[in-house]
């Protein structure tokens, strides 16, 4: 006998037999009970109410349903868990992992969720900088970008004798009639064109910037900003600014100079450089053609501009021939050759700025930080931030609860789709919440693992001794 035809039931091949039907009425279901991490990460590090602090409010606090914390903590979260559409946020004011996260199981209004719907959301995303009549919720940028620096330095137990900080900036593509919108020749796209900060897997900074400027504009100030804050943590560690040529500029270079910060960037080559390296290159040229082999040499020489740079710097050319043809390349640097010889220096110091290419992936391809699709730069600079402090809190998941399981490494939108998307049945009872997550979970034992670190971490937390 057939059942009766039901938009909200579904038919499927039926299995030995029995007749395979699915419909979404199962009640208290969530398909992220694995961001229970989340929350444990977030108490660990106190990312979440920290970041709200961030924020002023002067709504009126007996018409106020949703705190600060509240939106914020559910805006990172929700981006953390893939969600980074505000309209989705339309159906998850009412998943039970959601409330949860937010510590917040019911509304003081019979007509409200737990948590908040797209509008209040939006309205949390349109804030100034000044609280107004109609936008009650203003942000202080300086408080959120030391509060990125802050939660490195937290990240350590103990001062390191050296750190890297990596520099780039990327295109972040626009699609409609954005503020600052420009159409750059290279990425062939109207686009944003963000900087980012990272020491190792730790994100320092994230500013958007139209791309309309040269990409190391604001890098000078970026770096003075994070320096000052490390060092008055952190008196005696070693820094070196890393990055490509598009930061080999002598702002920059002058900058570190006189504040005892090394640099190390790549140089765009010209004739000029390449005639220094020609010796070199002819017999990498000659061997690679008897051999049939890559071959490159280094060369280590004082170098300096026609007229743009105001001293002679450590240049280091690398004369490479390489399927068939030259591929010269060079590096400037303040580091001295006696403590690091000119093969080494662009190996295995310079070539691994390329692993922060894998960050910015994780941010804008895992995370959606590219989604500036706001009008306004300010709104669009704020979505980049809520994206970035999701970044913060899926690193603490895999720095704190992940170390030395097969997920040490592992990528945020692997974290997310192994550890985070867990079916769970959620049963409230009047003594406790029951998370019942499935069963035939592949990852239950790492998790099991990442959720006892975490909880022992924010334990730690709350309770210092």
């Amino acid at each position: 006998m057939t059942t009766d035809c039901s938009t909200d039931l579904f038919g499927f091949a039926s299995v030995e037999e029995r007749e395979v039907v699915a419909s979404f009425d199962g009640g208290a279901i969530t398909s992220d009970a694995g961001a229970l991490l989340l929350g444990s990460a977030d108490r660990a590090i106190g990312l979440i109410n920290r970041f709200a602090a961030c924020f002023h409010d002067v709504r009126c606090p007996e018409l106020t349903e949703h705190a600060v914390a509240t939106l914020v903590g559910q805006r990172v979260f929700g981006i953390a868990l893939g969600y980074e559409d505000l309209n989705d946020h339309d159906d998850l004011r009412h998943d039970p992992i959601m409330a949860v996260l937010a510590g917040k199981l019911t509304a003081r209004r019979e007509d409200c969720a737990p948590v908040a719907g797209k509008s209040t959301l939006n309205r949390l995303e349109l804030s100034k900088l000044q609280p107004t009549r109609y936008h009650k919720i203003s942000h202080n940028p300086v408080a959120i970008r030391s509060l990125f620096v802050d939660l490195f330095l937290e990240a350590h137990e103990r001062a390191p004798r050296e750190i890297i900080l990596d520099l780039d900036a990327t295109d972040d593509p626009v699609h409609g009639e954005q503020e600052g919108r420009f159409f750059h020749g290279y990425y062939d796209c109207y686009c944003y064109l963000p900087l980012y900060v990272f020491c190792g897997r730790h994100l320092l900074a994230s500013k958007l910037r139209v791309a309309s400027i040269d990409a190391a504009n604001g890098a000078a100030e970026e770096v003075a900003r994070i320096v000052a804050d490390i060092r008055e943590r952190w008196p005696k560690v070693r820094i070196l600014v890393r990055a490509d040529s598009g930061f080999a500029r002598e702002e920059l270079m002058v900058w570190c100079e006189a504040n005892d910060v090394h640099f190390l960037f790549g140089l765009a080559k010209n004739p000029r450089l390449i005639a220094k390296i020609s010796s070199e290159m002819a017999r990498a040229e000659a061997k690679s053609r008897r051999t049939g082999n890559s071959v490159r040499y280094f060369k280590d020489f004082r170098w300096t501009t026609l007229d743009s740079w105001s001293r002679e710097r450590r240049v280091v050319g690398k004369a490479e021939f390489t399927t068939g043809e030259a591929n010269p390349r060079f590096v400037v640097t303040s580091l001295k050759r006696s403590e690091c010889k000119a093969k080494y220096l662009y190996e295995k110091i310079y070539c691994a700025r390329g692993d922060m290419e894998n960050r910015i992936k994780e941010c804008q391809l895992d995370l959606h930080a590219d989604r500036t699709s706001t009008a306004t730069m300010r709104a669009n600079q704020l979505r980049l931030w809520f994206a970035s402090m999701a970044y913060v809190l899926l690193c603490a998941v895999r720095r704190i609860g992940l170390q030395h399981t097969s997920f040490a490494k592992a990528s945020c939108g692997t974290i997310r789709l192994k550890l985070l998307k867990i079916g769970a049945l959620v049963r409230i009872s009047v003594r406790r919440i029951k998370i019942a997550m499935a069963s035939g979970c592949p990852t239950a034992a790492t998790w099991g693992i990442a959720a006892l670190r975490l909880t022992a971490a924010a334990r730690a937390r709350a309770s210092p001794a």
